[in-house]
C-alpha cells in the first residue's frame, strides 16, 4: 500500500559532484533554474531535516521572488510526492477522485463534495491542510467535532474509505514530509502567494493519495491568495498540466472569492452550515455554497466515470443531496474517525463562544464590495486561525454574515455577528469588518460564481500563450 521514502538522489539521475544548499539558494536568488537532481536534493533535505529551516526559508524567498519554471514546478511536485510513503486505493476497487481549493474565506465545500461523490459510488481520499494565512483550514474545522481524529495512519485511512467511501485526513508523518515542512515555512515567511510553490504543495499531497482524477477550485478575487486574475488563470493551467503529466485526469474551475463563500466563516459554524445543506435546508445566504459544491461534485462524478458529462454529474450530485445519501456518508465518516455526531442534534447548544458582538450597518445602501482577505484576517484574529504553527484554534470563533454583496441594508440593520475566544479580541475584527465592507447607492454588477474552466487541452494552450 505504501512505498519507502525516495533515496536522497533518485537512482535514475546520474551522480555528479556533491550538492550544497547554499549553492542552490544563490542559483535561484540570481535567477537561475534548478535541475531535477537539485530539486530532488532540496525536497529530500526538507523531508529528512538535513537542510535547516533558515536555508529552506531563504530558498523559498528566492523562489517566490524569481518564480519557478514549468520544469522546476513539475520536478518539485514529483520530488515532494516521492519524499515519503504513498497511498494506493487500488484494493478498494473504486475510482479515486478528490477536490482541492486554493483557499478562501468560508470555503467549506469539502464537507459537501466528499460525501456527495462517495454517495455516487466514488472513493474520495482527501488529504487536507490547516489554516494558512487569512484562509481557514479544513482540518481545523473538522476537529471542532468532539473526538474526531484527522491524524490517521494509512491503514486506518483505508479502513474508513472502505466503510464510508470518503475520508478527510491530515498528512501522516511519512506522507509527503517535504511538503509538511515547506508548507509551515511558507506560512511564516510570507512566501505563500507563489504559483509554483502552491502548485507543488497541493499536487504533491493529491498525487501521493493515488488519485485517478482531481477537480481543482482555483479562487480569484479579493479573498484569493492570487488576487490578480491572470495569475489565478496561470495557476489553474499550471496545476492541470502538471497533474495530467503525472497521469491524473484533472480539471480546474476558476471561482469567485470576491466575498466569503456561504454565510459563515470560522470552524464549527462552517460545519453547521454545511450540514444544513446536507439535510436539505436552503438558507438564501448559503445558495452560492450549495451551487459551487454541486458544480465541483458534478465534475468529480464525471471524471470518475459515473456520468457521461459534467451536467449529468451535477444531476447525480443533486440527487445524492436530495435523498439524504450524502448526509449519511458524512455522518458515517465522522463516526468512523471518532467524532460524536450528536453535537449536530443541538448545534446551537454546542456553540458556546467566549464573547459575541453584533455589527450593525453604519450606513444605508447596497453592499457593493467586500475585501475578503481583510474579512479572513478578522476571522483569524477572533481566534479561529493561528499566527504561529502549532497554536490552538477556538472551534467556536468566527463570523456569521447576515447580509452579503449586493444586498440592500438600512443603517442599524445587523450585518454580521462576531464570535470570539475572549471579549478583548472583538475590537480589531470589528474594525476590520467596517474597513472591508463598502456601500453604494446602486447595486453592484453581479460576478459569475465560475468564470472559466481549464481542461488538459485548454490548460496547455494557455501555458503556451504565457510563454511556457
Amino acid at each position: 500500500m505504501s512505498t519507502p521514502s525516495s533515496p536522497r538522489v533518485p537512482p535514475h539521475i546520474p551522480l555528479h559532484s556533491p550538492l550544497h544548499i547554499i549553492d542552490l539558494i544563490r542559483k535561484k536568488r540570481d535567477g537561475g533554474s534548478l535541475d531535477e537532481r537539485e530539486i530532488g536534493f532540496l525536497a529530500a533535505g526538507a523531508a529528512d531535516g538535513s537542510i535547516p529551516p533558515e536555508q529552506l526559508s531563504a530558498w523559498l524567498m528566492a523562489a517566490f521572488l524569481r518564480g519557478l519554471t514549468l520544469d522546476e514546478t513539475r520536478a518539485l511536485t514529483l520530488a515532494m510526492r516521492d519524499s515519503g510513503e504513498r497511498f494506493s486505493p487500488v484494493r478498494l476497487g473504486k475510482v479515486a477522485v478528490d477536490k482541492h481549493s486554493t483557499g478562501g474565506v468560508g470555503d467549506k465545500t469539502s464537507f459537501l463534495v466528499a460525501p456527495i461523490a462517495a454517495a455516487c459510488g466514488l472513493c474520495v481520499p482527501m488529504i487536507s491542510g490547516r489554516a494558512l494565512g487569512h484562509t481557514g483550514g479544513t482540518l481545523d474545522k473538522l476537529e471542532a467535532i468532539p473526538g474526531l481524529r484527522t491524524a490517521l495512519a494509512l491503514t486506518e485511512f483505508e479502513r474508513v474509505l472502505e466503510k464510508c467511501g470518503a475520508s478527510i485526513v491530515s498528512q501522516t508523518p511519512l506522507l509527503v514530509p517535504a511538503d509538511r515542512v515547506l508548507y509551515a515555512l511558507r506560512d511564516r515567511t510570507g512566501t505563500v502567494e507563489s504559483p509554483g510553490l502552491i502548485c507543488a504543495s497541493i499536487l504533491s499531497k493529491k498525487l501521493a493519495a493515488g488519485l485517478d482524477a482531481l477537480v481543482l477550485d482555483v479562487k480569484t478575487g479579493s479573498g484569493a491568495f492570487l488576487r490578480d486574475r491572470k495569475e489565478a488563470e496561470y495557476l489553474a493551467a499550471l496545476m492541470v498540466a502538471t497533474a495530467e503529466a503525472a497521469g491524473t485526469r484533472t480539471v480546474a474551475l476558476l471561482t469567485d472569492m470576491g466575498q466569503p463563500l456561504g454565510r459563515c466563516a470560522g470552524n464549527w459554524i462552517e460545519l453547521v452550515e454545511a450540514v444544513e445543506l446536507l439535510r436539505g435546508q436552503r438558507n438564501p445566504e448559503s445558495e452560492d455554497l450549495r451551487e459551487l459544491s454541486l458544480l465541483l461534485a458534478g465534475w468529480m462524478v464525471h471524471l470518475g466515470g459515473q456520468a457521461a458529462t459534467p451536467e449529468l454529474g451535477y444531476a447525480r450530485a443533486e440527487a445524492a443531496l436530495a435523498d439524504g445519501s450524502a448526509l449519511r456518508v458524512f455522518f458515517s465518516m465522522i463516526e468512523a474517525q471518532g467524532g460524536d455526531i450528536r453535537v449536530f442534534d443541538e448545534p446551537i447548544g454546542f456553540h458556546r463562544p467566549g464573547a459575541t458582538q453584533v455589527v450593525e450597518a453604519w450606513e444605508s445602501g447596497f453592499i457593493s464590495a467586500m475585501e475578503t482577505t481583510a474579512l479572513g484576517w478578522a476571522v483569524q484574529r477572533l481566534g479561529a486561525g493561528r499566527e504561529k504553527a502549532g497554536e490552538p484554534v477556538d472551534p467556536h470563533a468566527g463570523i456569521e454574515f447576515h447580509a452579503r454583496q449586493g444586498a440592500r441594508v438600512e443603517k442599524g440593520q445587523p450585518i454580521a455577528t462576531l464570535y470570539a475566544t475572549r471579549a478583548d479580541l472583538l475590537a480589531e475584527p470589528a474594525a476590520l469588518l467596517k474597513q472591508a465592507i463598502h456601500f453604494s447607492k446602486s447595486p453592484p454588477q453581479a460576478v459569475p460564481l465560475v468564470s472559466r474552466i481549464f481542461t488538459r487541452a485548454t490548460a496547455e494552450t494557455h501555458l503556451r500563450k504565457c510563454g511556457f
